[in-house]
């Protein structure tokens, strides 16, 4: 180019022309004049000594030139434009490892698909899902082996951020498909007086009240049955007759057993999803990932 340098801005002028063969339309796109595009073209042909697209009343074509131009420029800008997407995707701290762990089946398949759009968007950050133990609800959280997690509220931690609640989930009853309460349409909180209630070790008391409660709402003792560490052995204690255990509706759909019975919960307020991450270890890329995955909820 004889010495002659073009500057970004141009390149890019003359690139969208000869995708758009268009002023008017090249001018829209890049938020600037038509007398700007013109201007920029005209500098570039003085400066190369050819024309670089014939212009009729009808009709914008490259030149020879033209095209050559395009085909030389378009590899180098695109790859300026990528280093640039890079960078400022860097500079916001979206990059590297995100842990995000889930609690039931139904969080799991949403916090992959979260994953799979967040990567596509995010090319230098890699998302690793995994299950939260039952028993342990916080302690990977706090020994910083995940970031953030989606499982049932509340969670009344001096150290841990309670973000949004993602779903609402209503209740149901697990129990044996030979109990009384089988056939019914649906039981009320009421009705567990009547039968011993399969709870987990290991959770903190105000999260056990609110899931595995001890008394109705009218004040009358629960029985407590055996308590366990592992949905699966919640689900054999049922079927083997020791008691019955309150879980979402939809755990129905993904724990279908021919032994095993649902029953809707009429009266029960319904499970809260949220997400939960360490105070102190909140990042822009942990916050990109909650916005993300309120979109991805609805």
């Amino acid at each position: 180019m004889n010495g002659h340098t073009m500057e970004l801005r141009d390149i890019e002028i003359f690139l969208t022309l000869a995708e758009q063969l268009h002023f008017s339309r090249t001018a829209e796109r890049l938020h600037v004049t038509q007398a700007r595009v013109s201007q920029a073209i005209r500098k570039q042909e003085r400066a190369i000594g050819a024309r670089l697209f014939e212009r009729t009343s009808r009709a914008v074509t490259l030149t020879p030139i033209g095209r050559q131009l395009r085909d030389d420029l378009l590899p180098g800008y695109q790859q300026i434009q990528a280093a640039i997407d890079r960078a400022s995707t860097a500079g916001k701290g979206i990059t590297g490892l995100l842990r995000v762990g889930f609690s039931a089946a139904w969080s799991g398949n949403l916090v992959a698909r979260a994953a799979e759009v967040f990567q596509s968007r995010h090319r230098d950050c890699e998302v690793q899902i995994q299950e939260i133990p039952l028993q342990d609800r916080f302690g990977l959280l706090r020994s910083r082996e995940l970031d953030l997690q989606l499982t049932e509220l509340p969670a009344d931690e001096p150290d841990i951020t309670t973000g949004p609640v993602i779903f609402t989930e209503p209740r149901a009853l697990v129990i044996p498909a030979g109990h009384p309460f089988a056939g019914r349409d649906n039981v009320s909180l009421e009705d567990l007086a009547h039968a011993p209630l399969i709870t987990i070790k290991g959770p903190p008391r105000y999260w056990l009240d609110v899931h595995f409660p001890q008394h109705t709402p009218t004040g009358r003792p629960i029985p407590q049955g055996p308590a366990t560490v592992a949905w699966q052995e919640v689900l054999s204690l049922v079927s083997a007759g020791r008691g019955v255990s309150p879980t979402s509706a939809r755990a129905a759909q993904y724990y279908a057993r021919p032994d095993l019975a649902y029953v809707p919960l009429r009266d029960a307020p319904p499970i809260e999803f949220g997400l939960l991450w360490l105070t102190a270890a909140e990042t822009p890329k942990l916050r990109a990932f909650v916005k993300l995955l309120l979109t991805v909820g609805q």
